[in-house]
C-alpha cells in the first residue's frame, strides 16, 4: 500500500513538473534521440482522458499540437487500456519517469517519449511539505510572496468558497422543492447552530412545514409551539434530570405543550425529532437550543428575513446596518430570563451580538444571495455580495490566527473566507501542488 501511495504521489509531481515546466537542466531528447521543445504544456485535464489538452512541442524540426499523456511508467499505458481506447489518438508525446516498452495508439501509430525525471531539489521541498507537522506548512515563504500574488490566489479562494457554499443552498434548494424561502430558511437556522448544532438544525428545519406554519405567522406563541415541538423539547423526557421537575411544573412549559398538541391535530405536522440529537457539552447557555429556537421564532414572526428583504438591503447604500438590523434578533418575554424550561437566569441580552450578526450574514446571507445571483445570471447582486464580504471584518478563529502568525494579513471576511477555504479543500488534504502558495514554496 505503501508503494501504491508513493507511486500515487511521483506521477502527480510528474504532472506538476510538466505544467509548470520545472524541468531539469539538460537538453531534453525523445527516447529515439530527436531533440524536444516544450513551447506550451497545454490545459491539464481533471476528467477521464488525456492528461494535457493542447499542448504544442516541437519533435525535431516539427511542431506537433495534441494532447500529452503522462504516467509513471510507460508500460501503464496499456495497463490502462489507452492503446485500445480511440480517445488518446490525438495524444501526440507521451511522458514516463520509467520507459521500459514502446507504446501504440488504437491506429497502430508508435508515439515519441519523452523520459522526465522529476528535479531533486523540487523532490525534497514536496516531501518537506508533507512531511512537517506545522500548520501552514509553507509558512517560512509567506513574507516572501509579491502581494500582487496573494492577492490574485486569496480572491481565487474567495469565489471558490462561495461556489461551493452556493451548491450547498442548491442541495437545499432541491430539498424543498424549488421554494427559495424554505431554503433560505434552513440556511438560517443551520446557522444559529452556530458550529456544534449544525446539523441537527439542519435537520430540524427542512422538518418544518413553512406552508402550515406561515398561517400563525403573525402570532409568536404558536409559532413557539410548533418550533420547540417539532424539536422534541417539548417531551417530557428532553427536560435535564436535575430540573426537571421544575421544567413540568414551569407553566409556559404546559401551555406550549398542550399548544403544539393541538397544532398536530390541526395539521398533521410529522415525525418530531428525537431530542437527544441536540447538544450541549460545553455550550454556553446562549447557545442552548430552546434560546436559538425561541430566536429563529421571533425572526420568523417578524418576517423580516426574506428572500425580497435580503436583496432590497443588499443593493442599498449601506447594506451592513439593515442587515444587521434585520438579523437582530429577539424572543417572547418568558425567554428573557430563563435559558430552558424551569431555569431562570437574570435579565439576559435579548438581542444578539453584532460578531453573531455578521457570522449570520457571512454565512446565510451571502451564500444563498450568491446562489440565487448565479441561477438567475444576476451580476449586480453577485458584485454586491463580494462587495459586502471585503466590508464585513474577518472571523475570529485560530484558522486565521496562524495565517496571521506567519505574516498574511487577515483585515475582512473575504480573507477569512478565502482562509478557511484553503485550509479545508488544500492544507487538510495535502493537496499542496493546487495551491499558489504550494507553488511559491516548491519552485523554491
Amino acid at each position: 500500500m505503501l508503494g501504491i501511495f508513493k507511486n500515487y504521489h511521483v506521477e502527480k509531481l510528474l504532472h506538476y513538473v510538466w505544467k509548470h515546466k520545472m524541468l531539469p537542466l539538460k537538453a531534453l531528447l525523445t527516447t529515439d534521440g530527436q531533440e524536444l521543445e516544450i513551447i506550451d504544456p497545454g490545459l491539464a485535464n481533471k476528467n477521464q482522458g488525456p492528461d494535457f489538452f493542447n499542448a504544442k512541442v516541437r519533435i525535431g524540426q516539427t511542431l506537433w499540437a495534441g494532447n500529452v499523456e503522462i504516467h509513471l511508467r510507460s508500460s501503464d499505458w496499456f495497463r490502462h487500456g489507452h492503446d485500445t481506447d480511440e480517445t488518446y489518438d490525438n495524444v501526440v508525446l507521451h511522458v514516463a519517469s520509467v520507459i521500459d516498452t514502446e507504446v501504440t495508439t488504437c491506429s497502430g501509430k508508435r508515439l515519441p517519449q519523452l523520459q522526465l525525471d522529476i528535479p531533486a531539489d523540487l523532490h525534497l521541498r514536496y516531501e518537506t511539505l508533507q512531511q512537517t507537522e506545522d500548520y501552514p506548512r509553507c509558512h517560512r515563504i509567506i513574507p516572501q510572496i509579491d502581494p500582487f500574488k496573494v492577492h490574485s490566489w486569496m480572491d481565487t479562494l474567495m469565489v471558490e468558497r462561495l461556489e461551493e457554499r452556493a451548491r450547498q443552498v442548491g442541495l437545499r434548494l432541491k430539498a424543498t422543492r424549488g421554494n427559495w424561502e424554505w431554503a433560505l430558511f434552513v440556511t438560517l437556522a443551520r446557522n444559529f447552530g452556530f458550529g456544534l448544532n449544525g446539523d441537527t438544525f439542519e435537520t430540524w428545519a427542512q422538518r418544518i412545514p413553512l406552508d402550515k406554519t406561515g398561517k400563525h405567522r403573525d402570532e409568536l406563541f404558536q409559532i413557539e409551539a410548533i418550533f420547540l415541538g417539532m424539536a422534541g423539547l417539548l417531551e417530557p423526557q428532553s427536560l435535564p434530570p436535575n430540573s426537571r421537575d421544575e421544567g413540568l411544573a414551569d407553566d409556559y412549559f404546559q401551555r406550549l405543550q398542550r399548544e403544539f398538541q393541538y397544532q398536530c391535530r390541526l395539521f398533521g405536522l410529522g415525525a418530531i425529532m428525537p431530542h437527544q440529537q441536540w447538544k450541549y457539552l460545553r455550550l454556553r447557555p446562549q447557545n442552548f437550543p430552546h434560546l436559538r429556537l425561541a430566536e429563529l421564532a421571533w425572526m420568523y414572526h417578524q418576517g423580516t428575513v426574506t428572500l425580497s428583504r435580503l436583496q432590497e438591503a443588499i443593493m442599498a447604500d449601506e447594506p451592513l446596518p439593515a442587515l444587521r438590523q434585520m438579523l437582530q434578533g429577539g424572543t417572547s418575554e418568558y425567554w428573557h430570563t430563563h435559558i430552558m424550561f424551569g431555569r431562570t437566569v437574570n435579565q439576559r441580552v435579548v438581542h444578539l451580538s453584532q460578531q453573531s450578526q455578521n457570522l449570520l450574514i457571512i454565512n446565510t446571507v451571502v451564500p444563498v444571495l450568491y446562489a440565487h445571483a448565479m441561477t438567475h445570471d444576476n451580476w449586480p447582486l453577485r458584485e454586491r455580495v463580494l462587495e459586502l464580504l471585503r466590508q464585513l471584518p474577518a472571523e475570529q478563529n485560530y484558522i486565521l490566527r496562524q495565517w496571521e502568525a506567519c505574516g498574511l494579513k487577515v483585515t475582512t471576511a473575504a480573507d477569512s473566507q478565502a482562509l478557511i477555504q484553503l485550509k479545508h479543500q488544500y492544507c487538510d488534504r495535502h493537496d499542496c501542488l493546487r495551491c499558489s502558495f504550494g507553488y511559491e514554496f516548491l519552485k523554491g
